[in-house]
């Protein structure tokens, strides 16, 4: 049996174990290593999962997960991020659907201390859903603007898509950082615009919230303004080349423990259960980029990259035509798989034909998970759907699932104007680095 045909079953095989709820980390692991012993032996592959399993945990830049997952859980459990949400708030909510733009508001801000789609969608929802629903919101938008929002979480940094990422592809962190700010500010812009739409068409789906006095509106803001800070000084620091994106994750995390302490928000039950939870997500985080390293070993030595470039030259698609059946096929996968475990199984398997192609690297980083963000409120499996699902349990998933739609076609959107200017991801990383 040759190399590439022992790689597709193996392919074949990592699908079959998902789609058999076995995680996604532990799928990755048992292909690459029987996969490792077929094509050599068992040596071999047992050599690879304690080299790879030890190289991916003493990895210093993967330092940045706990760290940026323990800022998220911190704001969180101290109330700021409903501090986010009311100073978003303040000032948008007197316009018609305001409280949807405000939530969607609400979840950029949380993401640029979170790094997390399922974080950012819970956080947010607890605190804006029963406001919308207190002001007769409409069913759909409200929990569509929360599912879409939440996306904005593996998109705005610190993301741990741009995370897991990097460590695939051995790119700069802080370039992917850079370069996910204003894509993720047009995707923030295009999803307020589409609530604007929505509630044009029909104004009794988003009615005006209270109209706040200018000096009432700045005070909300102020006391939101910690956190903002936090946020500046992190992601901020990157890019003036102030410290590294590690040591801006320990720095957010350390100032954010310390706003809390005087805030006296952070009882020792609090702190206990957010390190408890830091240490959970971390640790399935880890896991799934050892998986990814046992199994990248594999997928090279199978040839199947580069079998796959070369049968996409045979199509001759072009390179924008081959980078749109790429796209299509993250859509289809998306509506299969969740965001973290589509870009670990595709990645090693794309990016050297994106490469090859003559794409920047940094660039694609940013369509992929633009495209996996796509996959997360996507039927049947949509993951912020069943989030939002969660605390709008009275909900029916397919009023969710209609409520995203339009959000759907303003991230089809985004992801358009960035394949044709791609400017809008490459200027600040290539500022920052050039």
């Amino acid at each position: 049996m040759t190399p590439v045909a022992i790689g597709l079953i193996g392919i074949g095989a990592l699908f079959v174990l998902m789609i058999l709820r076995t995680p996604v980390a532990f799928a990755m692991l048992i292909t690459g290593f029987f996969g490792l012993w077929m094509i050599d032996d068992l040596r071999t592959a047992g050599g690879v999962i304690l080299t790879e399993s030890y190289g991916a945990i003493s990895n210093y830049s993967l330092i940045v997960v706990p760290m940026f997952i323990l800022l998220g859980n911190i704001s969180s459990a101290a109330g700021f991020s409903r501090g986010l949400y009311d100073a978003a708030n303040a000032w948008v909510g007197r316009f018609r659907g305001g409280l949807a733009s405000a939530s969607v508001l609400g979840c950029a801000a949380f993401s640029a201390v979170s790094g997390s789609s399922v974080a950012t969608a819970v956080t947010i929802g607890k605190v804006a859903l029963p406001e919308m629903r207190r002001l007769n919101y409409a069913d759909g938008l409200s929990t569509g603007a929360i599912a879409a929002g939440g996306t904005l979480g593996f998109l705005i940094p610190p993301s741990t898509g741009f995370v897991i990422y990097a460590i695939l592809t051995e790119e700069s962190i802080g370039r992917l950082f850079m370069a996910g700010i204003l894509p993720g500010l047009l995707l923030t812009a295009l999803f307020i615009a589409t609530v604007a739409i929505m509630t044009w068409r029909d104004p009794s789906a988003g009615p005006r919230g209270e109209d706040l006095p200018l000096r009432e509106r700045f005070a909300v803001l102020m006391r939101a303004i910690p956190l903002i800070a936090v946020i500046v000084i992190s992601i901020g620091g990157i890019y003036v080349g102030a410290f590294t994106p590690v040591e801006a994750s320990g720095i957010g995390a350390a100032l954010v423990i310390l706003l809390a302490a005087v805030k006296r928000a952070l009882s020792f039950d609090v702190l206990r259960a957010a390190v408890l939870d830091t240490v959970k997500t971390s640790a399935m985080l880890y896991t799934i980029v050892i998986g990814a390293n046992v199994l990248n070993p594999f997928l090279a030595i199978t040839h199947i990259p580069a079998t796959l470039g070369t049968a996409l030259d045979v199509l001759g698609l072009g390179a924008y035509g081959t980078l749109a059946l790429i796209i299509l096929s993250y859509v289809v996968l998306g509506m299969f798989l969740d965001g973290l475990s589509m870009l670990v199984v595709t990645i090693p398997i794309v990016f050297p034909v994106i490469t090859a192609l003559g794409f920047d690297p940094i660039w694609f980083g940013v369509v992929a998970v633009i495209v996996i963000e796509m996959g997360m409120i996507t039927p049947p499996v949509g993951l912020n759907v069943f989030v939002v699902k969660g605390v709008a349990s009275d909900v029916p998933m397919s009023t969710i699932f209609r409520g995203v739609l339009p959000f759907l076609f303003a991230m089809l959107v985004c992801l358009i104007l960035i394949i044709i200017f791609p400017g809008i991801a490459l200027i600040i990383p290539n500022t920052m680095f050039g």
